[in-house]
Protein backbone atom coordinates (compact mmCIF):
# COMPACT_ATOMS: atom_id res chain seq x y z
CA UNK A 1 0.00 0.00 0.00
CA UNK A 2 1.05 3.62 -0.56
CA UNK A 3 -0.58 7.05 -0.49
CA UNK A 4 -1.47 6.55 -4.15
CA UNK A 5 -3.46 3.39 -3.49
CA UNK A 6 -6.58 5.51 -3.76
CA UNK A 7 -10.07 4.49 -2.71
CA UNK A 8 -13.49 6.12 -2.76
CA UNK A 9 -14.80 7.66 0.43
CA UNK A 10 -17.97 5.83 1.34
CA UNK A 11 -20.59 5.27 -1.35
CA UNK A 12 -19.40 8.24 -3.38
CA UNK A 13 -17.11 9.14 -6.24
CA UNK A 14 -14.69 11.11 -4.04
CA UNK A 15 -11.26 9.50 -4.45
CA UNK A 16 -8.86 9.83 -1.51
CA UNK A 17 -5.54 8.55 -0.18
CA UNK A 18 -5.57 5.90 2.57
CA UNK A 19 -3.88 8.40 4.92
CA UNK A 20 -5.25 11.93 5.20
CA UNK A 21 -3.08 14.81 6.38
CA UNK A 22 -4.62 16.33 9.48
CA UNK A 23 -3.52 19.92 10.08
CA UNK A 24 -4.50 20.61 13.68
CA UNK A 25 -0.76 21.15 14.27
CA UNK A 26 -0.51 23.91 11.65
CA UNK A 27 -0.17 27.26 13.36
CA UNK A 28 0.38 28.50 16.91
CA UNK A 29 -0.63 26.43 19.90
CA UNK A 30 0.61 23.88 22.40
CA UNK A 31 1.18 21.27 19.67
CA UNK A 32 1.67 23.71 16.80
CA UNK A 33 4.22 23.98 14.03
CA UNK A 34 5.35 27.30 12.57
CA UNK A 35 4.65 28.21 8.95
CA UNK A 36 7.94 26.91 7.57
CA UNK A 37 7.57 23.54 9.31
CA UNK A 38 3.89 23.28 8.36
CA UNK A 39 4.75 23.98 4.74
CA UNK A 40 7.47 21.32 4.80
CA UNK A 41 4.99 18.78 6.23
CA UNK A 42 2.42 19.68 3.55
CA UNK A 43 5.00 19.43 0.78
CA UNK A 44 6.30 16.07 2.06
CA UNK A 45 2.79 14.66 2.13
CA UNK A 46 2.12 15.85 -1.41
CA UNK A 47 5.50 14.58 -2.63
CA UNK A 48 4.58 11.12 -1.30
CA UNK A 49 1.44 11.19 -3.43
CA UNK A 50 -1.15 12.13 -0.79
CA UNK A 51 -4.21 14.05 -1.96
CA UNK A 52 -6.43 14.37 1.16
CA UNK A 53 -5.93 17.39 3.48
CA UNK A 54 -8.13 17.94 6.52
CA UNK A 55 -8.43 21.09 8.63
CA UNK A 56 -11.06 22.90 10.72
CA UNK A 57 -12.21 26.44 11.38
CA UNK A 58 -11.12 26.31 15.03
CA UNK A 59 -7.62 24.90 14.54
CA UNK A 60 -5.21 27.55 15.81
CA UNK A 61 -8.08 30.03 15.78
CA UNK A 62 -8.40 29.79 11.99
CA UNK A 63 -4.69 30.03 11.28
CA UNK A 64 -4.54 26.41 10.13
CA UNK A 65 -7.06 27.13 7.38
CA UNK A 66 -5.09 30.19 6.31
CA UNK A 67 -1.87 28.19 6.07
CA UNK A 68 -3.49 25.29 4.23
CA UNK A 69 -5.09 27.68 1.77
CA UNK A 70 -1.77 29.41 1.16
CA UNK A 71 0.10 26.13 0.64
CA UNK A 72 -2.50 24.84 -1.80
CA UNK A 73 -2.49 28.10 -3.75
CA UNK A 74 1.31 28.13 -3.93
CA UNK A 75 1.33 24.52 -5.13
CA UNK A 76 -1.11 25.30 -7.93
CA UNK A 77 -2.76 21.95 -7.25
CA UNK A 78 -6.24 22.88 -6.04
CA UNK A 79 -7.93 20.46 -8.44
CA UNK A 80 -5.65 17.62 -7.33
CA UNK A 81 -6.33 18.05 -3.62
CA UNK A 82 -9.35 16.85 -1.68
CA UNK A 83 -9.78 19.70 0.80
CA UNK A 84 -11.80 19.10 3.95
CA UNK A 85 -12.70 21.47 6.76
CA UNK A 86 -15.20 21.54 9.62
CA UNK A 87 -17.79 23.64 11.41
CA UNK A 88 -19.75 23.47 14.69
CA UNK A 89 -17.51 24.52 17.59
CA UNK A 90 -17.97 27.99 18.97
CA UNK A 91 -14.48 29.50 19.23
CA UNK A 92 -15.08 30.81 22.73
CA UNK A 93 -15.76 27.33 24.10
CA UNK A 94 -13.57 25.01 22.08
CA UNK A 95 -10.79 23.13 23.91
CA UNK A 96 -8.71 23.28 20.72
CA UNK A 97 -8.27 27.03 20.57
CA UNK A 98 -7.61 29.82 23.02
CA UNK A 99 -9.21 32.51 20.85
CA UNK A 100 -12.51 34.19 21.59
CA UNK A 101 -13.88 34.05 18.04
CA UNK A 102 -17.63 34.44 18.23
CA UNK A 103 -17.55 35.57 21.85
CA UNK A 104 -20.69 34.49 23.66
CA UNK A 105 -22.86 34.35 20.54
CA UNK A 106 -24.74 31.01 20.62
CA UNK A 107 -25.30 31.25 16.85
CA UNK A 108 -21.52 31.25 16.25
CA UNK A 109 -21.49 27.52 16.90
CA UNK A 110 -23.64 24.46 16.42
CA UNK A 111 -25.22 22.75 13.44
CA UNK A 112 -28.07 25.17 12.76
CA UNK A 113 -28.43 26.67 9.30
CA UNK A 114 -27.45 30.14 10.49
CA UNK A 115 -24.09 29.00 11.82
CA UNK A 116 -23.36 26.60 8.96
CA UNK A 117 -23.66 29.43 6.43
CA UNK A 118 -21.63 31.79 8.63
CA UNK A 119 -18.89 29.23 9.26
CA UNK A 120 -18.64 28.17 5.63
CA UNK A 121 -18.25 31.71 4.31
CA UNK A 122 -15.52 32.38 6.87
CA UNK A 123 -13.69 29.14 6.00
CA UNK A 124 -13.87 29.82 2.26
CA UNK A 125 -12.29 33.23 2.85
CA UNK A 126 -9.48 31.87 5.02
CA UNK A 127 -8.80 29.01 2.65
CA UNK A 128 -8.85 31.26 -0.40
CA UNK A 129 -11.12 28.97 -2.39
CA UNK A 130 -14.68 29.06 -3.66
CA UNK A 131 -15.61 25.50 -2.71
CA UNK A 132 -14.88 22.80 -0.13
CA UNK A 133 -14.55 19.19 -1.25
CA UNK A 134 -15.69 17.66 2.05
CA UNK A 135 -17.45 19.67 4.75
CA UNK A 136 -17.60 18.05 8.18
CA UNK A 137 -20.00 18.71 11.00
CA UNK A 138 -17.24 18.69 13.63
CA UNK A 139 -19.57 17.65 16.44
CA UNK A 140 -23.32 17.42 16.87
CA UNK A 141 -24.66 20.15 19.12
CA UNK A 142 -27.30 17.90 20.68
CA UNK A 143 -30.25 20.10 19.70
CA UNK A 144 -30.37 20.83 15.96
CA UNK A 145 -32.82 18.47 14.21
CA UNK A 146 -31.23 16.03 11.80
CA UNK A 147 -33.66 17.19 9.12
CA UNK A 148 -32.24 20.72 9.30
CA UNK A 149 -28.67 19.48 9.07
CA UNK A 150 -29.40 17.35 6.01
CA UNK A 151 -31.40 20.12 4.35
CA UNK A 152 -28.77 22.80 4.92
CA UNK A 153 -25.76 20.74 3.88
CA UNK A 154 -27.63 19.22 0.95
CA UNK A 155 -28.54 22.70 -0.27
CA UNK A 156 -24.86 23.68 -0.12
CA UNK A 157 -23.94 20.64 -2.21
CA UNK A 158 -26.55 21.60 -4.80
CA UNK A 159 -25.32 25.20 -4.75
CA UNK A 160 -21.78 24.01 -5.47
CA UNK A 161 -20.21 25.54 -2.36
CA UNK A 162 -19.37 22.09 -1.02
CA UNK A 163 -19.01 18.88 -3.00
CA UNK A 164 -19.77 16.39 -0.20
CA UNK A 165 -20.37 16.40 3.54
CA UNK A 166 -19.64 14.11 6.46
CA UNK A 167 -20.38 13.80 10.17
CA UNK A 168 -17.85 13.78 12.99
CA UNK A 169 -18.32 12.86 16.66
CA UNK A 170 -22.03 12.10 16.69
CA UNK A 171 -24.26 9.30 17.98
CA UNK A 172 -24.58 6.39 15.59
CA UNK A 173 -28.36 6.75 15.51
CA UNK A 174 -28.04 10.34 14.30
CA UNK A 175 -25.72 9.35 11.46
CA UNK A 176 -28.06 6.56 10.39
CA UNK A 177 -31.07 8.87 10.56
CA UNK A 178 -29.29 11.47 8.40
CA UNK A 179 -28.38 8.83 5.81
CA UNK A 180 -31.93 7.47 5.81
CA UNK A 181 -33.58 10.87 5.44
CA UNK A 182 -31.28 11.75 2.57
CA UNK A 183 -31.90 8.44 0.81
CA UNK A 184 -35.67 8.65 1.18
CA UNK A 185 -35.81 12.26 0.02
CA UNK A 186 -33.33 11.63 -2.82
CA UNK A 187 -31.09 14.48 -1.63
CA UNK A 188 -27.33 14.55 -0.93
CA UNK A 189 -26.45 12.60 2.20
CA UNK A 190 -23.35 12.14 4.36
CA UNK A 191 -20.57 10.06 2.81
CA UNK A 192 -18.31 9.57 5.82
CA UNK A 193 -18.07 9.43 9.61
CA UNK A 194 -15.02 10.83 11.41
CA UNK A 195 -14.55 9.03 14.73
CA UNK A 196 -11.95 8.43 17.39
CA UNK A 197 -10.71 4.95 16.54
CA UNK A 198 -7.55 3.09 17.49
CA UNK A 199 -6.40 -0.08 19.18
CA UNK A 200 -7.41 1.47 22.52
CA UNK A 201 -10.65 3.07 21.25
CA UNK A 202 -12.66 0.35 19.52
CA UNK A 203 -16.05 0.94 21.12
CA UNK A 204 -17.35 2.56 17.90
CA UNK A 205 -17.20 -0.85 16.22
CA UNK A 206 -20.44 -1.89 17.91
CA UNK A 207 -22.76 0.87 16.66
CA UNK A 208 -20.99 3.36 14.39
CA UNK A 209 -19.33 0.87 12.06
CA UNK A 210 -22.58 -0.97 11.27
CA UNK A 211 -24.36 2.38 10.81
CA UNK A 212 -21.63 3.52 8.42
CA UNK A 213 -21.84 0.28 6.45
CA UNK A 214 -25.63 0.37 6.17
CA UNK A 215 -25.65 4.08 5.35
CA UNK A 216 -22.94 3.93 2.68
CA UNK A 217 -20.52 6.02 4.75
CA UNK A 218 -16.77 5.47 4.99
CA UNK A 219 -15.16 5.55 8.44
CA UNK A 220 -12.34 8.03 8.89
CA UNK A 221 -10.48 7.47 12.19
CA UNK A 222 -9.00 10.37 14.08
CA UNK A 223 -6.29 9.94 16.71
CA UNK A 224 -5.30 6.45 15.48
CA UNK A 225 -2.31 6.67 17.83
CA UNK A 226 -4.49 7.68 20.80
CA UNK A 227 -2.82 11.04 21.28
CA UNK A 228 0.62 9.43 21.11
CA UNK A 229 -0.11 6.69 23.63
CA UNK A 230 0.39 3.97 21.01
CA UNK A 231 3.77 5.35 20.03
CA UNK A 232 5.14 3.69 23.15
CA UNK A 233 6.64 6.91 24.50
CA UNK A 234 4.72 6.58 27.78
CA UNK A 235 5.69 4.18 30.54
CA UNK A 236 3.21 2.43 32.82
CA UNK A 237 5.02 3.68 35.90
CA UNK A 238 5.78 7.20 34.70
CA UNK A 239 3.49 9.26 32.48
CA UNK A 240 4.72 12.72 33.35
CA UNK A 241 6.09 15.27 30.89
CA UNK A 242 6.46 12.97 27.90
CA UNK A 243 4.09 14.34 25.28
CA UNK A 244 0.58 15.44 24.38
CA UNK A 245 -1.08 13.33 27.07
CA UNK A 246 0.83 15.14 29.79
CA UNK A 247 -0.81 18.22 31.25
CA UNK A 248 -3.92 19.86 29.79
CA UNK A 249 -5.25 18.03 26.72
CA UNK A 250 -8.62 16.85 25.35
CA UNK A 251 -8.03 13.28 26.59
CA UNK A 252 -7.02 14.08 30.16
CA UNK A 253 -5.49 10.93 31.63
CA UNK A 254 -8.15 8.66 30.11
CA UNK A 255 -5.61 6.62 28.15
CA UNK A 256 -3.62 5.59 31.21
CA UNK A 257 -5.72 2.61 32.31
CA UNK A 258 -4.67 -1.02 32.82
CA UNK A 259 -6.49 -2.34 29.75
CA UNK A 260 -4.71 0.13 27.48
CA UNK A 261 -1.31 -0.70 28.96
CA UNK A 262 -2.00 -4.37 28.22
CA UNK A 263 -2.93 -3.52 24.62
CA UNK A 264 0.27 -1.50 24.32
CA UNK A 265 2.30 -4.49 25.54
CA UNK A 266 0.77 -6.62 22.77
CA UNK A 267 1.43 -3.90 20.21
CA UNK A 268 5.08 -3.66 21.28
CA UNK A 269 5.48 -7.43 20.96
CA UNK A 270 4.10 -7.42 17.42
CA UNK A 271 6.24 -4.38 16.57
CA UNK A 272 9.34 -6.23 17.81
CA UNK A 273 8.51 -9.18 15.53
CA UNK A 274 8.28 -6.80 12.58
CA UNK A 275 11.24 -4.69 13.68
CA UNK A 276 9.14 -1.57 13.20
CA UNK A 277 8.09 1.24 15.56
CA UNK A 278 4.94 0.63 17.58
CA UNK A 279 3.25 3.71 16.08
CA UNK A 280 3.67 2.38 12.55
CA UNK A 281 2.19 -0.98 13.50
CA UNK A 282 -0.78 0.71 15.20
CA UNK A 283 -1.45 2.68 12.02
CA UNK A 284 -1.02 -0.41 9.85
CA UNK A 285 -3.64 -2.20 11.96
CA UNK A 286 -6.09 0.66 11.47
CA UNK A 287 -5.60 0.51 7.70
CA UNK A 288 -6.65 -3.16 7.66
CA UNK A 289 -10.01 -2.61 9.35
CA UNK A 290 -13.13 -3.23 7.29
CA UNK A 291 -15.04 0.00 6.70
CA UNK A 292 -12.06 2.31 7.23
CA UNK A 293 -11.67 4.48 4.14
CA UNK A 294 -8.91 6.91 5.11
CA UNK A 295 -7.11 7.46 8.40
CA UNK A 296 -6.14 10.88 9.73
CA UNK A 297 -2.50 11.41 10.62
CA UNK A 298 -0.96 14.52 12.13
CA UNK A 299 2.58 15.70 12.63
CA UNK A 300 4.50 18.61 14.07
CA UNK A 301 7.65 17.75 12.14
CA UNK A 302 8.46 16.10 8.83
CA UNK A 303 10.11 13.05 10.41
CA UNK A 304 6.86 12.19 12.20
CA UNK A 305 4.94 12.41 8.94
CA UNK A 306 7.47 10.23 7.13
CA UNK A 307 7.24 7.62 9.88
CA UNK A 308 3.45 7.61 9.63
CA UNK A 309 3.54 7.19 5.86
CA UNK A 310 5.97 4.29 6.26
CA UNK A 311 3.16 2.38 8.00
CA UNK A 312 1.59 1.77 4.59
CA UNK A 313 4.45 -0.69 3.85
CA UNK A 314 3.65 -2.98 6.77
CA UNK A 315 1.93 -6.30 6.15
CA UNK A 316 0.59 -7.93 9.28
CA UNK A 317 0.48 -11.72 9.30
CA UNK A 318 -2.82 -13.37 10.18
CA UNK A 319 -1.39 -14.31 13.57
CA UNK A 320 -0.19 -10.77 14.29
CA UNK A 321 -3.52 -9.28 13.28
CA UNK A 322 -5.31 -11.81 15.49
CA UNK A 323 -3.15 -10.90 18.50
CA UNK A 324 -3.92 -7.21 18.05
CA UNK A 325 -7.63 -7.85 17.45
CA UNK A 326 -7.97 -10.03 20.53
CA UNK A 327 -6.12 -7.55 22.72
CA UNK A 328 -8.12 -4.53 21.53
CA UNK A 329 -11.65 -5.89 21.17
CA UNK A 330 -13.77 -4.53 24.03
CA UNK A 331 -16.27 -6.68 25.88
CA UNK A 332 -19.49 -6.57 23.84
CA UNK A 333 -22.14 -4.26 25.23
CA UNK A 334 -25.86 -4.82 24.96
CA UNK A 335 -26.23 -3.91 21.26
CA UNK A 336 -23.16 -5.79 20.07
CA UNK A 337 -24.14 -8.78 22.17
CA UNK A 338 -27.43 -9.11 20.31
CA UNK A 339 -25.64 -10.25 17.15
CA UNK A 340 -23.25 -12.74 18.73
CA UNK A 341 -23.19 -16.28 17.28
CA UNK A 342 -24.69 -17.75 20.47
CA UNK A 343 -27.78 -15.56 20.10
CA UNK A 344 -28.17 -16.39 16.43
CA UNK A 345 -27.98 -20.09 17.14
CA UNK A 346 -30.82 -19.65 19.60
CA UNK A 347 -32.86 -17.81 16.96
CA UNK A 348 -32.09 -20.09 13.99
CA UNK A 349 -32.49 -23.50 15.59
CA UNK A 350 -28.84 -24.10 16.42
CA UNK A 351 -27.43 -22.65 13.17
CA UNK A 352 -25.08 -19.65 13.11
CA UNK A 353 -26.59 -18.04 10.01
CA UNK A 354 -24.32 -15.51 8.28
CA UNK A 355 -25.79 -12.15 7.30
CA UNK A 356 -25.16 -10.64 3.87
CA UNK A 357 -22.27 -8.51 5.14
CA UNK A 358 -20.51 -11.56 6.62
CA UNK A 359 -20.84 -13.85 3.63
CA UNK A 360 -17.63 -14.78 1.84
CA UNK A 361 -17.14 -16.71 -1.39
Amino acid sequence: MSLTDFRTLGHSGLVVSPLALGTMTFGPGAWGADEATSRAIFNAYRAAGGNFVDTADIYAGGKSEELVGRFIADSGARDDIVLATKFAFNGSASPLTATQAGGGNPNAGGAGAKNIHRALEASLKRLGTDYIDLYWMHIWDGVTPVEEIVQTLGDLVRAGKIRYYGLSDMPAWLAMKAATIAAERRVPGPIALQLEYSLVACDVESEHFPAAREGGMGVMPWSPLAGGFLSGKYQRGNTADTGRLSGANPFGNSKFVDRNWDILDTLKAVAAELDRPAAQVALAWTLTRAGVASTLIGASKVSQLESNIAATDIRLTAAQAKHLDEASTPAPGFSAGLTQPAIRRMVFGGHDVAGWNEQRN
